[in-house]
């Protein structure tokens, strides 16, 4: 991985140069992006930079797409099918994908340079089949002269053209990163719920009051990439348009047999010319014309043939699609599962808050009740603590007969508060 890095960074520049010079360079060269480069054919890769403007020329795209790959902003997930290209930003990954190259956006990331590796990796499997498959195919050829071919008519399992082949590589880089991501948080939230459960903390709540921000941040983010995928599998033709090989395939036998006709032009108004030099009958521009028309109608109808064809067949990105779209899905079932536990949790918490509360509410009722009759008791004594002679005072036992009274009484009043409180069902007693 070090190596790889030393090899698609681009070089250092010198300490000796002068700050000026580098703020002029910045200047002029403010719209210069470094890219990695995967050729197809080969699975090299090298560094390139180059502006918006070239790139745009490049891969034949509008401004507005390449603003999706931007660092600076955040946009959210998204796959874009156009005419040469196929733009793609998915979490970590952003590049552009055409039927000769990948374009990627110069990262540190890891996942970046994980998703370089792995596509020259799977480039040189299928290149490895493809040499195999030249050097065996005459010998294993059955007797009927058919050659065997797979479920999707290929006869190699790795039968995806480039671009898929590199749509793959990003799809599965992306929900790796979001996979990964879902495990930690699985990790790090099942511990801490089962321990606020048991024992409720303001540190434990601010963990996951903090936690919960990121599970819905990450919910967003796979809800996302679920919904691109499901939108690209219910769009048949926008899933035709990412037919890139095919398209390039189908153009340059459509240019070539321009060519052909045109050279068959050639040769008919040859013909002619040398059969009737001084014909003033012979039209050599009627028939170019003729000629021209009948080309321009065959081209449309090939260009409609062919995007009917690959309207049709469309099996294999969609069972491509279905494939990552099961695992994302997998994904936010996993987040939604958890999410629902921690919902629960707080039920839980706030249920032991409440019933805690309701002890404290039963508690003070209790206490105001024999606050109110111990009062009783104050009364009384401020009663015959008053300045006048009764004959009362001057028996002995008065005292006690007195409060024997007062407390028996005391005592009534508060079994009969406790009655009605139970009566009414205000405490459990």
């Amino acid at each position: 991985m070090e190596d790889l890095k030393e090899r698609l960074l681009p070089p250092k520049p010198a300490s000796g140069i002068n700050s000026r010079d580098v703020l002029g360079l910045k200047k002029r060269g403010q719209g210069l992006r470094s890219w990695i480069s995967v050729d197809a054919a080969t699975g090299d890769s090298q560094v390139i930079e180059v502006d918006k403007f070239t790139m745009m020329r490049r891969c034949d795209l509008p401004a507005r797409d390449l603003r999706l790959l931007d660092p600076l902003f955040v946009y959210p997930s998204t796959i874009l099918g156009r005419e040469k290209a196929i733009v793609v930003n998915l979490e970590q990954i952003r590049c552009i994908i055409t039927s000769d190259e990948v374009l990627l956006l110069n990262s540190l990331d890891n996942y970046v340079l994980q998703y370089v590796v792995e596509l020259k990796r799977r480039l040189n499997a299928s290149g490895d089949g493809d040499a195999w498959q030249s050097e065996s195919s005459d010998v294993d050829r059955p007797k009927g002269g058919r050659k065997f071919e797979g479920v999707f008519g290929c006869r190699l399992p790795d039968c995806l053209p480039f671009e898929f082949k590199a749509l793959e590589a990003a799809l599965e880089a992306a929900c790796t990163f979001l996979e990964t991501q879902a495990a930690e948080l699985e990790i790090e939230a099942y511990p801490l719920l089962d321990e606020l459960t048991s024992k409720i903390s303001t540190s434990d709540l601010e963990r996951v009051r903090r936690l919960k921000s990121r599970l819905v941040a990450l919910t967003r983010r796979v809800q996302k990439v679920r919904d691109e995928i499901e939108q690209l599998m219910d769009d048949d033709g926008d899933m035709a348009e990412m037919y890139l090989t095919e398209k390039k395939r189908r153009m340059e036998a459509l240019l070539y047999g321009e060519d052909q006709s045109l050279a068959g032009e050639r040769t008919t108004d040859r013909i002619q010319s040398v059969s009737a030099p001084i014909s003033p009958v012979s039209s050599p521009p009627n028939a170019r014309k003729f000629y021209r028309n009948l080309s321009l109608a065959r081209s449309r109808h090939e260009s409609t043939s062919s995007s009917e064809s690959a309207t049709e067949n469309i099996d294999e990105l969609e069972m491509l699609l279905e494939a990552y779209f099961i695992v994302t899905d997998n994904t936010l079932n996993k987040l939604t599962t958890l999410k629902e536990y921690i919902d629960d949790t707080e039920d839980f918490i706030n249920i032991q808050l409440d019933n805690v509360r309701n002890q404290l509410i039963q508690f003070e009722l209790l206490l105001t009740t024999a606050t109110f009759v111990v009062t009783i008791f104050g009364v009384v004594a401020g009663i015959f603590g008053m300045n006048f002679n009764i004959s009362l005072f001057y028996y002995s036992s008065a005292f006690k007969w007195v409060l024997l009274m007062t407390g028996v009484f005391g005592v009534i009043l508060f079994s009969s508060f406790l009655w009605f409180f139970k009566y009414k069902r205000l405490m459990p007693l």
